[in-house]
């Protein structure tokens, strides 16, 4: 730790906080260097509740975050916060009555509610259940796929292909093995759909080092950074043959990977569009 005081950021809610807590996970990630201390106060409904959590944040290095959807439990958070001089974000207030101003319609005032089950959400449901059934270049969905990734082992190919469902994409992908030729059917689908991965071998082997060892297993080539870099060798061959814009993983989340790679098949799919249009 750097000595530095850790910051308290309080998630108040009258549901179970995970709206909030989406924020402040976010919020974090923008302060590196700074350490954070996370208290969760779920389930608070009633002004008595809302007073014991600020006198706990009271003359400490706190932030408030809430999503209180009744009116006056939102008042009231705001008037106890300022007389404990205390920082507050208000997450639901301001939205609440911006779209209600705009639409003209009140809001349910529900804690908890949740979007109904929609198109999106079965379209999202389909999309991981895809991502799972043709995980590791398992069955034949590559043609159904809109996004198929390809790398080598512990390249984050399978959480990326799970968190690009959870967007509603259906993602697969196939694993570059050393010495084992991909599937023919990789080279005569849709190139623009088709994202490689790769990673700094340094990096990749200290990986496979940590879950050679969590899995008590002991195959040295696995983690051997020679054959590490045969296998990174291969698979920018692949790479090539497949014509492929390629991503390297090294030191980015799955969020930001999922965004690249989305990213850099709609700019493909665009780019081909536009020169159809043309020849047209």
């Amino acid at each position: 730790m750097n000595g530095r005081p850790a910051v308290e950021l309080h998630v108040i809610s009258d549901s179970t906080g995970e709206t909030a807590q989406r924020l402040v996970t976010a919020l974090e990630a923008q302060f590196p260097d700074q350490p954070f201390e996370e208290i969760r106060h779920p389930r608070v409904e009633t002004v008595d509740d809302l007073a014991l959590a600020v006198t706990r944040m009271r003359g400490r290095p706190a932030v408030a975050v809430y999503t209180l959807v009744a009116p006056e439990l939102r008042e009231t958070m705001r008037t106890l916060c300022r007389r404990a001089r205390v920082h507050y974000c208000d997450l639901l207030g301001h939205p609440i009555e911006s779209v209600a101003r705009v639409s003209g319609m009140a809001a349910r005032m529900t804690p908890g509610a949740r979007a109904a089950l929609d198109t999106a959400y079965f379209r999202r449901m389909e999309a991981i259940e895809f991502a799972v059934k043709y995980d590791d270049g398992v069955g034949r969905g590559l043609g159904e796929a809109d996004i198929v990734l390809v790398g080598v082992s512990r390249t984050s190919k399978t959480p990326l292909s799970i968190y690009l469902g959870y967007l509603g994409l259906k993602a697969a992908n196939v694993p570059i093995v050393k010495g084992i030729e991909p599937p023919q059917e990789l080279f005569g689908i849709d190139a623009k759909k088709v994202v490689g991965l790769t990673i700094d071998a340094e990096r990749l082997a200290e990986i496979r080092a940590v879950r050679i060892q969590n899995m008590g297993a002991s195959n040295r080539a696995y983690g051997e950074l020679v054959e590490i870099y045969e296998e990174l060798d291969q698979a920018a061959s692949v790479h090539r043959r497949l014509g492929c814009p390629v991503i390297d993983v090294t030191g980015l989340s799955i969020e930001e990977t999922a965004h690249r790679v989305t990213r850099l098949v709609e700019r493909r799919r665009a780019a081909a569009e536009a020169e159809a249009a043309k020849a047209s």
